[in-house]
């Protein structure tokens, strides 16, 4: 891999920034607890009160909670794994961590951008521009020309391809759907609170939905962007999609209203990704 010492120490920064930022968002505890607030928009909003996460609402707690323990117990150990491994050359395991890459750069600039700030802020934004360098970095260091024979002649592109359309277009409706009432009216959309804006929803349509569609059209074209783009997606949903399902789980659990829309698209969208990264998986050409 090109820059490998460069990559190297940017991911064991990341491993042990990570671990202590989801550790603290887990384990802090000081606060005399939750308590209501009214929002700059007459919302009533249910205020954590505890912990690293004390100024934030109840419901965005149980979200960011179970993250936490996603990042701890699934995405940490994956890219440790990843790691080791695409030192010794294997090129799944490359697209495995430029995939789980691409989850720490999503997970830590949301929490840039979403969380009041508290005084894990600074670290926050160390983990979010080191995944960045880190991604593009890992990104960058596959040659690119020959990245189509590096897969095997019956893997599924129109399968691969319509799945990412789906993710396009379903997370496109839910969000525009959750939006759509304020775009022409004063009307605030439901889950703004006391925030002042849809950060993750922002992220997701401006970033993930038109990636999804230019790397299913590529892919369909057989242009080996097609190819890369389509294999950090797919790696990178499985643990999007499993920290987002097991934010849903949490947030059900603390007693916050859940849309079943939601639960049912992302819970679609997660067993597809399995399904997917399975397929992906088997048709690599690891010797190529």
């Amino acid at each position: 891999m090109k820059n490998q010492k460069i990559v190297k120490y940017l991911i064991i920064t990341i491993l042990i920034l990570a671990t202590f930022t989801s550790l603290m968002g887990l384990l802090s505890s000081k606060g005399s607890g939750s308590y209501d607030y009214t929002s700059i928009n007459g919302e009533i909003v249910e205020i954590y009160g505890k912990g690293i996460y004390k100024n934030d609402s109840v419901s965005v707690v149980a979200q960011g909670k179970a993250s936490d323990i996603v990042t701890l117990f699934l995405a940490i150990p994956i890219l440790a794994f990843a790691t080791i491994y695409s030192l010794k050359g294997s090129l799944r395991a490359r697209l495995l961590l430029t995939g789980t890459l691409g989850y720490f750069l999503y997970t830590y600039m949301s929490y840039s951008f979403l969380w009041n700030y508290n005084p894990l802020f600074i670290v926050y934004v160390i983990l979010m521009s080191t995944s960045m360098f880190a991604f593009i970095l890992s990104l960058m260091s596959f040659d690119v020309e020959k990245i189509p024979s590096m897969f095997k002649e019956k893997l599924p592109i129109r399968f691969l391809a319509g799945f990412q359309f789906f993710i396009a277009l379903m997370l496109g409706l839910l969000w525009l759907g959750k939006i759509s009432s304020s775009i022409f009216s004063e009307a605030i959309p439901v889950g703004l609170e006391h925030y002042t804006t849809l950060v993750i929803q922002a992220m997701d349509l401006g970033f993930i939905v038109p990636i999804a569609v230019i790397s299913g059209v590529l892919l369909l074209m057989r242009k080996p962007f097609g190819y890369l783009f389509t294999s950090i997606i797919i790696i990178k949903a499985i643990t999007m999609l499993t920290s987002i399902t097991a934010m849903i789980i949490n947030s059900y659990l603390s007693g916050v209203v859940v849309n079943p829309i939601e639960v049912i698209v992302f819970s679609a969208f997660n067993l597809l990704a399995i399904i997917a990264f399975v397929i992906l998986i088997k048709n690599i050409n690891e010797l190529k």
